[in-house]
């Protein structure tokens, strides 16, 4: 198996390498979802989307039925609030999308699950359940959380695949000083920091790569966690994910 380089901010280097335990994410066979929210700062329609998000973090079903990612948009940033989560390339990821879906608009709130439009978060209390559909195992280990493993051993062997990978951060705050929240207090879990991608060669039964994620915000403070998940080359798709925290506030995984 090929080594997996991911690189985490100092801080939160120091406190995992201090507690020098082996740290592996793993699916079952049965696909996990991976459910994406774009969403904004500078969007008044926002904050209920993100209340229901971060409710998740109590769900049974976390990084065991589906894998959660907020990506911050930036085109609402005109309004007057420069939304500090939001990125150009989480923009461009939700357009993707809409060329895919042969979509003229987009908008936020938007979650996507497994790919798709996904609409029905309002009624629910829990996340979406797995499809059942066996996809395959992805793994994911470190034994200082600076070297990763990846190893997915495909369900349907033949295609080419390509890996994701996001760090994200929990517990977040902003205090909003302008545009349609101003003056309001928003919290943040699952966001997005950093997310990168890389090809994947198949050895044996296993597809194996390597990639580094560059942590650009200090964030150790806070809730962090590390999503990852696989697509065919080419493809937005995800075919399996699997991910889960790495430390949060007042512990250590």
């Amino acid at each position: 198996m090929r080594t997996l380089f991911l690189c985490l901010s100092a801080i939160l280097v120091a406190t995992m390498n201090a507690q020098n335990a082996p740290v592996t994410f793993q699916s079952s066979v049965a696909q996990t979802a991976l459910l994406e929210l774009y969403t904004s700062e500078g969007c008044s329609s926002c904050p209920p989307a993100e209340t229901w998000l971060s409710r998740q973090k109590e769900s049974p079903g976390l990084w065991k039925e589906f894998v959660p990612v907020a990506f911050h948009v930036d085109y609402w940033d005109h309004l007057g609030w420069r939304d500090p989560w939001g990125s150009k390339s989480f923009s461009d990821r939700q357009r993707a999308y809409a060329k895919r879906w042969r979509s003229a608009s987009i908008y936020t709130p938007g979650f996507v699950l497994n790919g798709k439009e996904w609409s029905d978060w309002p009624g629910r209390k829990d996340g979406p359940k797995s499809s059942g559909v066996k996809a395959g195992v992805l793994t994911v280990g470190s034994s200082d959380t600076n070297r990763w493993q990846v190893s997915f051993a495909p369900a349907n062997t033949g295609a080419a695949y390509t890996v994701h990978a996001a760090l994200l951060g929990g517990g977040l705050i902003s205090e909003v000083k302008a545009g349609e929240n101003r003056g309001r207090s928003l919290p943040h879990d699952f966001v997005a920091l950093t997310l990168v991608e890389a090809a994947l060669v198949l050895h044996g039964e296993a597809a194996q790569g390597e990639f580094v994620l560059n942590a650009q915000r200090n964030r150790a403070e806070h809730d962090l966690a590390l999503a990852v998940w696989i697509t065919p080359a080419g493809h937005f798709e995800p075919v399996q994910a699997t991910g889960g925290w790495l430390a949060r506030r007042g512990s250590v995984r």
